[in-house]
């Protein structure tokens, strides 16, 4: 199909896999638009299935969305059908309703916040166990599906705006445009975050929510100019700072290749992005009440044990038996070797040192 619509793809008509579509502004240009491609595909001996052509309409379903004049909204057929669906009895019928709704997930906000308990069931090995809190995210998607909000078209001849938060356990951004200064959503975007990823400081969390929503909205934002907003005011600095730290200086190039402005923007202006990023503790509070009482009079007084073992004894016992100390995790020998090569440079040194001299 492209190769056929070379050169009008992208002008009058637009081509995804076997369907196209051809528009204009106007009725007598769009008929002239439309004589253009027909008569491409006589030339080419291309057939079309007439039962799916619509001509000169105002609106219609475009890959599962109702385009039209307002913007872009969701099928309405489509919806229809998954609001009907009784609740899943197994884990296929969780995979499905998933599939379906997560097709439209870019107009639900906090989609995978409210999804979390069902997509706890798809974990291996994890007893399927439809409980009230699985109803209640069953039934929140369906109800956010069925008042599913209007999207707003792109236009390339404004600056997107990228309004982007982060909280303890997600990342949340909002893409859109401004329209005699209202802003219009063009898309949400949001993910809860790993357990390593929860252990970010607050900076790492705030640009990693960045480098997500250009990662996400990258089809957009290449070769526009976009503003992004943030209510953490360190990340202006940070993008011209040469002695961050490694992770951070991956990403900071990573956003090289974009027309980047940021600017501040208070939590509670920044609504947008903060709701889907608000999320709650999803693990349980497992912490007792803190015991200021202490009956036992020794807890109050502090001592200090003298240690005889030297700073280097564990270098020492490594570079003679080769052996570690117990119950070190994977970071804790990462920084041991580490430092334990700087140890073996010193001592070499400190020979050469002395046979020099």
């Amino acid at each position: 199909m492209i190769a056929i619509f070379n050169e009008l793809v992208g002008d009058i008509m637009e081509v995804f896999m076997d369907d196209f579509s051809v528009f204009r502004d106007s009725f007598d240009k769009c008929l002239h638009n439309l004589e253009k491609v027909l008569i491409r595909c006589e030339e080419t001996n291309l057939a079309l299935n007439w039962e799916k052509c619509h001509f000169m309409v105002t609106e219609g379903i475009v890959l599962g969305h109702k385009i039209s004049s307002q913007g872009i909204e969701v099928d309405r057929a489509k919806i229809d059908v998954i609001s009907n669906l009784p609740p899943p009895v197994n884990v296929k019928a969780i995979r499905n309703f998933l599939g379906h709704a997560g097709f439209y997930r870019r107009f639900i906000k906090d989609f995978s916040k409210i999804a979390r308990p069902l997509t706890k069931l798809l974990e291996k090995d994890a007893p399927f166990d439809f409980t009230a809190e699985c109803n209640d995210a069953f039934a929140a998607l369906k109800h956010k599906l069925t008042h599913a909000p209007i999207m707003v078209s792109p236009d390339w001849s404004l600056p997107f705006e990228l309004m982007c938060d982060a909280s303890d356990y997600a990342v949340g951004a909002v893409l859109g445009q401004r329209y005699d200064k209202h802003f219009k959503p063009i898309s949400y975007a949001s993910k809860t975050l790993n357990d390593a990823q929860e252990n970010y400081t607050t900076t790492e969390k705030e640009l990693l929510v960045v480098v997500f929503a250009f990662d996400k909205f990258r089809s957009y934002l290449v070769l526009s100019r976009c503003v992004v907003f943030t209510n953490h005011s360190a990340l202006k600095y940070l993008m011209n700072k040469t002695d961050a730290k490694p992770r951070l200086i991956r990403w900071i190039l990573l956003l090289q290749e974009f027309d980047i402005e940021i600017q501040d923007k208070k939590g509670a202006e920044n609504l947008a992005a903060d709701q889907l990023s608000r999320l709650e503790n999803p693990k349980d509070d497992v912490l007792d009440e803190i015991n200021e009482t202490f009956p036992d009079e020794r807890l109050y007084t502090v001592g200090r044990v003298e240690l005889d073992t030297p700073w280097y004894a564990d270098f020492s016992n490594y570079l003679v038996g080769k052996t570690l100390s117990t119950g070190l995790s994977y970071q804790q020998k990462k920084k041991f070797f580490s430092n334990l090569k700087s140890y073996f440079w010193l001592l070499w040194s400190l020979d050469l040192w002395i046979e020099l001299h």
